[in-house]
């Protein structure tokens, strides 16, 4: 289904007014959804062939593979919290002195047996220290696992977008082809009628030719698409046959303002909050990894020359004359100091990204809503008006084909502008961390209150 104004074809005029009434939802509201005569919504059966920007969605969160890797990136850091707070094992030492050797000491009867056991006991804080950093690595891998999901919600957007666009180009060729067809069928009977040359029938069939080029080309452009969209969730080839939604509906612009203050809640920043936060907590491990371990050992002796038996008992504490841990505290400051400058960077960076994100939709925004509402409609009424004053001579062939060419143009540069204003919503809502199945780009109550 094509909804653009393509050709003065009144039922298809009838259902662009039709959808442009019922349609409440945007770009990431896709659903196969119409009105009844109440007012409420029918919501027709799923088709595995057709498939929603929703069921889009769900297919890549479950099914995309970089998408999961991140998931399994969050169970490693899991288990490295667990490991982190276990307590050192003990150690059993056996130990036989004065045994096999030579005169008197050729058995076990002068031998001396210990067993002992020993314990490290961590000092300075250190275990607490470890897990401390392990957990708050959990909170950077959930933000990494989270932002990939933005990033991953972006590209389906994107994708989904591009098929659609690329449906209507299809459509918008098949038309273009049926209208030229039929030109070309009229021109032959004004050229059996004497009335123009055979040589405009000719140049009607190079027209027609051309258009049929032009649908192979965006035959081939729909697959591609189709294919990029599949690839989302991990399928080299597409299972569906095509996808629905609302791709000609257009929303007003928020207010920058609205928008801007959103950024900072977006896990991109999150998560270089919570490497800071590591990067300290490194820190503190360092320095308490700089305080010595003690290991207390006990145990009992055998002597069995004499027949008697001994307890034993030590402690062992390195010196640290040489090695305080000196160099990897120094290491984990500077790191420290990096990421510091690194998350500065970054928000300055999210921060340019997002407005130009915001820059392109206005722009996007402003043409698309010119295209629709003065270019098209102005290009479809030259072209009714050419091609029914042809048909009783007022305007020659050149004046159709020039018309034709120009609709075909104006008809492509409102489907682009399309694409861009969608792909430009979803990029204000990565950068803003928008995304929600049941919402669009937030604008006021009083905007929504006029578009409803």
């Amino acid at each position: 289904m094509l909804s653009v104004p393509l050709l003065k074809n009144r039922p298809m005029k009838r259902l662009l007014i039709y959808m442009s009434v019922v349609s409440l939802f945007g770009i990431v509201g896709f659903s196969p959804a119409f009105a009844k005569q109440d007012g409420t919504l029918h919501i027709e059966k799923d088709n595995p062939k057709i498939i929603t920007l929703e069921k889009a969605v769900a297919n890549a969160l479950l099914k995309n593979p970089t998408l999961s890797a991140h998931s399994l990136e969050k169970r490693v850091r899991e288990a490295r919290t667990l490991q982190s707070g276990l307590l050192p094992n003990p150690r059993l030492e056996v130990n036989v002195d004065d045994a096999l050797g030579s005169g008197p000491f050729n058995g076990f009867d002068r031998s001396e047996t210990t067993v002992q056991v020993g314990q490290l006991i961590e000092l300075g804080g250190k275990r607490g220290a470890r897990e401390n950093a392990n957990r708050i690595a959990e909170r950077v891998a959930d933000k990494t696992y989270e932002s990939k999901r933005l990033d991953i919600l972006t590209d389906v957007n994107k994708a989904f977008v591009e098929v659609l666009s690329s449906q209507n180009k299809v459509k918008l060729t098949e038309e273009l082809i049926e209208l030229g067809d039929k030109f070309f069928n009229a021109v032959g009977e004004r050229v059996k009628a004497g009335k123009v040359a055979p040589i405009e029938q000719t140049k009607a069939g190079v027209t027609l030719s051309t258009f049929k080029i032009e649908m192979a080309h965006a035959k081939l452009e729909l697959k591609q698409a189709r294919r990029k969209l599949s690839s989302t969730w991990g399928n080299a080839e597409p299972q569906f046959v095509s996808v629905t939604g609302n791709f000609f509906k257009i929303y007003p612009v928020p207010l920058l303002e609205s928008l801007q203050n959103k950024g900072v809640e977006t896990p991109y920043l999150e998560r270089w909050k919570s490497e800071q936060e590591r990067r300290q907590a490194m820190v503190e491990l360092e320095r308490a990894n700089g305080t010595p371990d003690v290991t207390i050992k006990g145990g009992y002796r055998r002597l069995d020359e004499s027949n008697d038996n001994a307890v034993t008992f030590g402690i062992s504490i390195p010196l640290q004359i040489f090695n305080r841990n000196q160099g990897a505290i120094a290491e984990a400051q500077h790191r420290l100091a990096k990421v510091q400058q690194e998350r500065r960077a970054a928000e300055l960076k999210i921060n340019q990204n997002f407005l130009e994100a915001y820059q392109s939709l206005v722009l996007a925004h402003s043409q698309a809503s010119t295209l629709q509402s003065e270019i098209v409609p102005a290009a479809q009424l030259a072209f009714d008006g050419v091609n029914e004053g042809y048909r009783f001579g007022k305007f020659g062939f050149l004046d159709v084909l020039d018309s034709q060419k120009t609709l075909f143009h104006t008809q492509e540069l409102y489907l682009s502008a399309l694409a861009e204003y969608h792909k430009a919503i979803a990029e204000v809502h990565r950068l803003t961390n928008g995304f929600k199945f049941s919402d669009r780009i937030p604008v006021s109550s009083k905007n929504m209150e006029n578009d409803k």
